[in-house]
């Protein structure tokens, strides 16, 4: 099988899957935006051909370099598992006639409102939400449920732009933010109290054939915004063990049926509260954060060649184990700046050492990032453990302990 694939080298779990696609035995071609000489050795030892372009979201380019790729070798599949990629590589894979991920699942898995409105008539429970594009419709909106209520980007990711509004002046602050009052049309939809997590799936053929459930603490939006909180996630290893988790499967599972996935990764944000479960929303690609790590160590499996696995043969090859749970905590700079130093890591060694998967921690003199670039901006740790309880104990006394200097 010939698999063109979008962009190998940005972000640095990307040569995974070229990895993953080399090992089942397909015949790889790369399309991305550095130079042929940036690739690394493994990279251009995997790849039978690479076409450099400008912007791989530019659907022009991405379809003229695949036309010239098709010229050359007939193309079976083209793929991409970045969220910003999806949408470009579903247009070019129609207008080539290539199977897997239809424009429409694209859109419908990016543009929030749409896709929450596929599901409402398909019987999936989700917050209240539409779209708006002007003050009076979110005052109107407002009027109906009430605050607080969330305003983001019909296409943003995640908490990527996503604003918490709880009175008048909250809201018109967000309006100029995200540009309602210049005219944008934005999401906005119902605050749910409870409980986040995700739920991530590897679909074959429109059926889910492997699934993870991971819990945030606490829940994101308040993550990306407060400094003195090291936020965690864990990856647990009871989900075909308790039965709470028996509806976010079937939640999820009805997800990738109404939203019309085929053959690809996803991964989908819930909350879980006073309301009962929630669905969020949905990427059709793999989570980030490098979630898939996690999922391998406690699953002994490999998830990127079971990827590949999916896209060549249309089957998996492997058995989660759940034998671990896994988790990771950021651990955030005092202030912005620069990196001067860490403490309390050599007692977190000491007293965990054995369950430490890795740890990034950037040499002092290193800038540091804003709290709200994510999980991995800055320092960050990962561990496991068989016990989910004790796993998130111990990453508690990480957050307590582990400080990160900067100045």
């Amino acid at each position: 099988m010939h698999v063109v694939f979008v962009e190998p080298r940005f972000p640095a779990n990307q040569k995974q899957f070229v990895r993953a696609l080399a090992e089942v035995g397909a015949t790889i071609t790369a399309i991305g935006e550095g130079s042929k000489e940036s690739l690394d050795d493994e990279l251009k030892r995997w790849l039978t051909h690479y076409e450099q372009v400008t912007n791989v979201t530019d659907e022009g380019q991405l379809l003229t370099a695949l036309k010239f790729i098709q010229g050359k070798k007939h193309v079976d599949r083209i793929e991409a598992v970045v969220e910003a990629h999806i949408m470009a590589a579903a247009k070019v894979r129609e207008a080539a006639g290539i199977p897997g991920t239809s424009t429409r699942t694209a859109w419908l898995c990016r543009d929030k409102p749409a896709m929450k409105e596929v599901l409402r008539k398909g019987g999936v429970s989700c917050a209240q939400s539409t779209a708006v594009s002007s003050a009076k419709e979110v005052e109107a909106f407002i009027e109906k449920v009430g605050y607080p209520v969330i305003l983001k980007p019909r296409d943003g990711a995640g908490a990527s732009g996503a604003t918490r509004v709880e009175s008048a002046a909250d809201l018109a602050a967000a309006m100029r933010s995200l540009g309602v009052d210049q005219g944008r049309s934005v999401a906005v939809e119902e605050f749910i109290e409870g409980h986040e997590g995700f739920y991530d799936t590897l679909s074959i053929n429109g059926r889910v054939a492997h699934e993870f459930a991971t819990h945030y603490y606490p829940n994101v939006l308040e993550a990306m915004r407060t400094r003195w909180i090291s936020p965690q996630f864990i990856t647990t290893n009871r989900i075909d063990q308790v039965s709470a988790y028996d509806e976010v499967k079937a939640m999820g599972r009805k997800v990738v049926e109404l939203l019309g996935i085929e053959t690809s990764a996803t991964h989908m944000e819930w909350f879980f509260g006073g309301k009962g479960l929630k669905f969020s929303e949905i990427g059709c690609r793999p989570p980030g954060v490098r979630a898939w790590d996690l999922y391998n160590v406690g699953n002994d499996m490999d998830l990127y060649r079971e990827w590949a696995m999916a896209i060549c043969t249309g089957r998996p090859s492997q058995k989660p184990s759940r034998r671990l749970a896994t988790g990771i905590i950021a651990l955030r700079p005092t202030q912005d700046g620069r990196i001067t130093g860490y403490s309390g890591l050599e007692e977190i060694g000491r007293h965990y050492g054995a369950h430490i998967i890795d740890a990034h921690t950037p040499t002092p003199g290193t800038p540091t990032q804003p709290v709200s670039a994510g999980y991995m901006a800055n320092a960050w740790l990962r561990m496991k453990h068989d016990n989910y309880d004790h796993l998130r104990d111990m990453l508690d006394v990480v957050g307590q302990t582990v400080k990160v200097w900067a100045a």
